[in-house]
């Protein structure tokens, strides 16, 4: 179904699936499985590859030769467009909002942020109190005046163009879970597009797996109203009935005090990862979003005979930014 939809490779697809044996073991169970996006390979990984393989081809058609999104200082969004942009050969302007008070020299200009330097894209910083896609749609109302054509993509990549990119994840996971093994989809849920994805494909590709996203922002009762929107209109967009509210799951016991904001679970999660399986998480998103899992199993959450996936949606480049959080 998805192959019908125009799309330009710029990612290492399908990523892995590997079997975290060692966390399963610190678990007791249920199996933990985590699926690599992280490895998607454009400007070291993340889950906004796959939505940009949908996105870009329409900013290509439309002939842009600015694309403008918005996210925040650190956005792994930001940088992976920005990596994009210069891959096609298309100026990239970036929007950024400051979401953490008093941050630290380092959150302001490393990580993300140095990266986007690196990609030759723009960044504006959003004066603090202003709304962000106000702002955004200014700068291009400029942009055109100045002759420019400016494409916008909206933060997180979330739409129903980005969206198909994991409802073609999906279709990876059943390839790979041809017995339908997977009783649980686990992953961090914030613009909601990747979560909407895995929602629409569930019904796509007739999966049995519960997709659960961990808010890394909003109360649960937003962020899955703003999750359910963003499916409907997927299913809308590739012609398929919509999904019932029921599919549609979010935690919000592991925000903390706010999006960005570390948080004990976040850091115990990202060390547990590291020293089990040498893997990185992020400190915004995976390790907020793998604390909830881990959380959840110790509860009882999941029964020991589960085997849970959890997404892997990148942003360690991140790091840098955060150390201050380590120490």
């Amino acid at each position: 179904m998805i192959d019908n939809f125009p799309r330009i490779k710029l990612g290492h697809f399908p990523t892995p699936i590997e079997y975290l044996a060692n966390i399963t073991e610190y678990l007791g169970g249920p199996e933990i499985f985590i699926k690599r996006d992280d490895c998607t390979g454009l400007a070291t990984g993340g889950n906004k590859t796959r939505k940009l393989e949908f996105i870009m081809p329409d900013a290509l058609n439309s002939k842009a030769d600015l694309v403008v999104t918005v996210g925040a200082i650190q956005s792994n969004h930001a940088r992976q467009t920005a990596a994009s942009c210069a891959i096609l050969g298309i100026k990239c302007l970036i929007v950024l909002e400051q979401r953490v008070a008093d941050a630290t020299e380092a959150y302001m200009n490393s990580g993300n942020v140095f990266l986007n330097q690196l990609f030759d894209a723009e960044m504006v910083l959003c004066p603090i109190g202003r709304d962000i896609q106000e702002y955004a749609s200014e700068i291009m109302g400029i942009k055109i005046s100045e002759g420019k054509k400016p494409y916008f993509i909206p933060v997180g990549g979330s739409n129903h163009l980005g969206e198909l990119g994991y409802i073609e994840c999906m279709r990876e996971i059943e390839e790979h879970d041809k017995d339908s093994l997977f009783t649980h989809i686990v992953l961090a849920t914030g613009s909601g597009g990747t979560q909407a994805g895995l929602v629409a494909g569930k019904k796509v590709y007739s999966s049995n797996a519960q997709i659960i996203g961990i808010s890394i922002k909003d109360k649960r009762n937003d962020q899955e109203e703003k999750v359910l929107k963003l499916t409907n209109n997927s299913c809308d967009y590739i012609g398929i009935e919509h999904t019932s509210r029921d599919e549609v799951i979010a935690f919000d016991d592991y925000v903390g005090e706010g999006y960005a904001i570390p948080t004990e679970g976040m850091k115990h999660a990202v060390k547990l990862m590291a020293s089990k399986e040498a893997i990185l998480l992020d400190p915004v998103y995976t390790g907020k979003a793998f604390a909830g899992l881990v959380d959840l199993a110790q509860k009882g959450h999941f029964k020991k005979t589960d085997k849970i996936l959890f997404i892997h949606t990148g942003g360690s480049a991140a790091f840098p930014a955060f150390e201050w959080a380590f120490k």
